[in-house]
């Protein structure tokens, strides 16, 4: 079985794509990267190095110091999928990440987006 494209792609080729969609929406690069480090555990610092390694979408999720645990509370339906039914584990991660992006562009309120409460 082949691994799907967005795997071997680079997160720094994706991630200005998540900056371009929020700022069309008003919203900020510092909001983008907020969302990444509470996602993945990653520091700014540790979002840049992945940025400048040119590293795999695969790799940047592998490598994540810690998944924040209740991304799990993310429901709702990107790229036509709903993504609390994706079962392929880094796929599910990746459409997490898309799915705060477009809430974000949407213009949802970071906690909200963030779904500690």
């Amino acid at each position: 079985m082949t691994k799907h494209k967005i795997y071997t792609m680079s997160f720094a080729r994706v991630y200005p794509h998540y900056i371009t969609k929020a700022k069309k929406k008003g919203r900020t690069k510092a909001e983008v990267d907020e969302i990444i480090r509470w996602l993945t555990g990653y520091s700014q610092k540790e979002i840049e190095a992945q940025i400048e390694k040119q590293t795999e979408f695969e790799i940047f999720f592998k490598e994540a110091p810690q998944m924040n645990p209740y991304r799990r509370q993310i429901k709702g339906v990107i790229c036509g999928i709903r993504v609390e039914d994706i079962e392929e584990p880094i796929m599910q991660e990746i459409r997490y990440l898309d799915k705060m992006i477009d809430e974000l562009a949407k213009g949802k309120a970071m906690e909200k987006i963030f779904r500690e409460g």
